[in-house]
């Protein structure tokens, strides 16, 4: 990796063939030319069932890394969309807090730096006062869990959902728990988009700026309105050299491609031409 390099960026697992392992996903990974893979905790039980691998398993984890030469340095936390921390249902509950004490701890064993939360107090059951103030009582505790261990919390904001939609948002529930283990990971794609569909008065650039000191990381993903994902580059919202540019101001540094295997004939070709798209933005604004 080039020492001089002002930024890094990350490529999100699902840009790869599901049937590949996590090794190959990683040389995938490398050879399309990312700084590191974001590994995907979603819904799925395969997924879910990461997070309860044994020492051994992890460890393997762990030497593939070693042996690509190639980080994981944050988790993509979507599997909270199922059990959401704000779940008033006890079964529900007792097992978000669970797999969030899980993923902390899969976190600092595999080198984790970041683990992005769903913004969302619940998404599968209504939303109303009660399970928001289920969601602060409980990342409350999930914020002390990750500080035991270094690990960071940040959320991400979303465009389908009016909870947490802004990195003002946010802001409202990093104040709230006051630590320094919880801050924003906003998706600059998202951001455009919740703008759009709910009208909202600030721009994208003033609502990064009300996370100053606070951003973690940063999505980097296309959209339209009412549409968050498999936009291709350039054909949607998302301005990036100005949100770039206001990012830069902010201290981010670590930016991470959201994309999907979307072309499964040319998926080696997307990802080559994903990271040649990216670097371009983050070149014109941290290089020049």
């Amino acid at each position: 990796m080039d020492k001089t390099k002002q930024y890094l960026l990350g490529m999100y697992e699902k840009a790869v063939p599901a049937d590949l392992s996590l090794e190959e996903k990683l040389l995938a990974c490398k050879q399309a030319g990312f700084d590191w893979m974001e590994i995907s905790i979603d819904e799925t039980d395969e997924k879910i069932s990461r997070l309860y691998w044994s020492k051994q398993e992890k460890d393997e984890l762990v030497k593939a890394i070693k042996k690509v030469d190639q980080p994981i340095y944050t988790m993509c936390f979507s599997a909270q969309r199922k059990y959401s921390l704000g779940s008033l249902g006890k079964d529900k509950h007792d097992k978000a807090m669970e797999i969030m004490e899980k993923a902390v701890d899969f976190a600092a064993d595999i080198g984790i730096r970041i683990i992005q939360l769903a913004g969302y107090d619940c998404y599968y059951e209504p939303a109303n006062q009660d399970t928001r103030n289920e969601f602060i009582k409980n990342l409350k505790i999930a914020t002390r869990i990750a500080a035991k261990k270094g690990i960071l919390l940040g959320f991400e904001t979303m465009m389908d959902r009016d909870f947490i939609d802004t990195v003002e948002k946010a802001m409202e529930f990093v104040n709230i728990c006051e630590s320094a283990y919880l801050g924003v990971y906003p998706d600059i794609g998202n951001l455009a988009g919740a703008r759009n569909d709910f009208g909202y008065s600030k721009t994208v650039n003033e609502d990064l700026l009300t996370g100053k000191g606070h951003i973690l990381a940063c999505h980097l993903k296309e959209t339209k309105p009412k549409t968050d994902r498999s936009v291709p580059w350039g054909t949607g919202l998302t301005d990036y050299i100005s949100n770039l540019e206001v990012l830069k101001k902010l201290g981010v540094r670590m930016f991470n491609g959201e994309f999907w295997c979307d072309y499964p004939d040319r998926w080696q070709e997307n990802l080559k031409e994903s990271n040649d798209f990216l670097r371009d933005k983050l070149d014109k604004v941290f290089n020049d």
